[in-house]
């Protein structure tokens, strides 16, 4: 009954290990997560780093109770664990299961961020998982020579030496493309600031991207909606319950549908004071604001779409936006493209190549009223249609991102921006992989990082996995003979 439950407990561990491996690379994702989890429950909270503390302190726990396995087998004694420790390692086992069985169907797409980190981390994951395995060969060294049959010793050391094999080799099928050669590595990614600074002012406000044109930013970027009487406006949101003060002037209003409000109850909301309250930032790594930006952004009110090209005019900074259709029975529901177009050519004077226009709908129509515009699509097609439709740009979410996809649109001049790209292991990536640029929540950060986090020469790679094999088969062939 004992060796039954060791394989529970080894179980629980790789559970909770893939999950938090799984959670941590999630980061980048937090706001996301939060967001749609405000979005189901009608008010904002970190769950993100409130599940990070959960899954982390149920790791630790885990880990210790497999040490502990580890060091009475070793010693050739029965695990005999407590019953309350058995019953929290199933516990542990049944919700780390449910939770990776629900994040695969709510949030399964957050597995490709997984996948693109094996392509920063593997090296370091390679060598990590061999030491684990050189340690491991002590207690199974233990057992190996105390079995009288061979059929026994095959049971304990096959499996071990198989995976022990694995590993050494597994490196020939490791690629990223931050193995290169020298001189090899293209430009920096431009950077697009996502909603201007979320992490240092409230998003989609002026304060916003005044703080990316700060950062020396290279270009903004918002969501657009038209509002009842036809002012186009920045707002993300459906409602504007997260980001405005409507709950406090308007509480019947406080789920309206923002399109369908007129302009001039929409300029009198405040649009700066939620980012401010210390009990709900939007992000869990967010810096302290100064006494002066924190004035600065309580002051802060709903940007019409001209009030944001004229600074992105005066910035010289390039516009990428997501324009929201209004609902039905909204009086601009046929007119939204027109209403917009109109804004941008007749009541702002900013350069149309500085436009990069990502609406699918009416597109032909858009290049005859603006053949300025950098025609922007939002989801990969074949050379050859992207060049029919005159497209210069893929606005692309990072999952998406692939070094031979950038190449072969790279080499008929057509750039790709991915989104939304903040940690700088992702930023990293997206640099080795030749990105033209990404929009980002965290431009001051990574316009400071003058190199990739990881950069090694295939020669480097190589030395690096080869040595750390020679050294692990060393030290599990001596601790081997030394049990012998």
């Amino acid at each position: 009954k004992e060796s039954v439950f060791f394989f529970f407990l080894i179980s629980a561990f790789f559970l909770s290990l893939v999950f938090l491996y799984f959670w941590g690379e999630a980061k980048n994702d937090y706001n996301d997560f939060d967001w749609y989890t405000y979005r189901s429950l009608g008010y904002w909270f970190l769950w993100s780093v409130l599940i990070l503390a959960v899954v982390a302190v149920l790791f630790t726990y885990v880990a210790l109770l497999v040490v502990l396995a580890v060091c009475l087998l070793s010693e050739g004694q029965q695990l005999y664990l407590h019953w309350c420790h058995k019953v929290g390692t199933l516990v542990v086992l049944v919700l780390f299961i449910a939770a990776l069985a629900a994040l695969s169907n709510l949030w399964g797409e957050e597995w490709s961020a997984v996948r693109l980190s094996f392509q920063v981390t593997a090296p370091y994951l390679h060598i990590g998982s061999l030491a684990c395995m050189t340690l491991l060969s002590w207690p199974m060294a233990l057992y190996f020579v105390r079995m009288n049959k061979i059929s026994s010793q095959l049971i304990i050391a096959g499996p071990y030496l198989a995976v022990l094999l694995f590993l050494y080799f597994i490196p020939l099928g490791m690629y990223s493309p931050c193995i290169r050669q020298e001189g090899t590595l293209g430009a920096k990614p431009l950077l697009i600031g996502h909603r201007g600074s979320p992490m240092l002012a409230p998003e989609n406000t002026k304060m916003s991207f005044e703080k990316t044109i700060e950062n020396e930013g290279d270009g903004l970027e918002t969501d657009v909606t038209i509002s009842y009487d036809g002012v186009p406006f920045l707002m993300h949101d459906g409602t504007l319950k997260r980001t405005t003060n409507v709950q406090e002037l308007y509480p019947n209003l406080t789920n309206a549908n923002a399109a369908m409000l007129p302009w001039d109850l929409l300029e009198t909301l405040n649009a700066g004071k939620w980012f401010t309250k210390v009990l709900n930032p939007p992000f869990s790594s967010m810096g302290s604001l100064s006494a002066e930006d924190q004035q600065i952004a309580r002051n802060q009110s709903i940007p019409k779409l001209s009030d944001y090209l004229k600074l992105a005019e005066r910035a010289n900074k390039t516009v990428l936006f997501d324009l929201y259709r209004p609902p039905k029975d909204h009086p601009y529901r046929d007119s939204w493209i027109n209403r917009t177009l109109d804004v941008i050519l007749n009541e702002t004077t900013i350069d149309p190549k500085l436009v990069l226009w990502l609406v699918s709908d009416m597109r032909s129509f858009v290049q005859t009223v603006a053949p300025g515009f950098q025609q922007t699509q939002g989801f990969k097609s074949s050379v050859e249609e992207l060049v029919s439709n005159h497209i210069v740009k893929l606005n692309l979410p990072y999952s998406q991102m692939s070094q031979h996809d950038i190449r072969m649109y790279a080499a008929a001049n057509i750039t790709t921006n991915f989104y939304v790209v903040s940690e700088p292991w992702l930023y990293s990536l997206a640099w080795c992989a030749g990105a033209h640029s990404v929009t980002t929540n965290t431009v001051g950060m990574l316009k400071r990082m003058d190199k990739p986090i990881v950069f090694q020469t295939p020669a480097q790679y190589n030395l690096m996995w080869i040595l750390t094999d020679i050294i692990s088969a060393f030290l599990i062939a001596l601790i081997f003979v030394l049990h012998w």
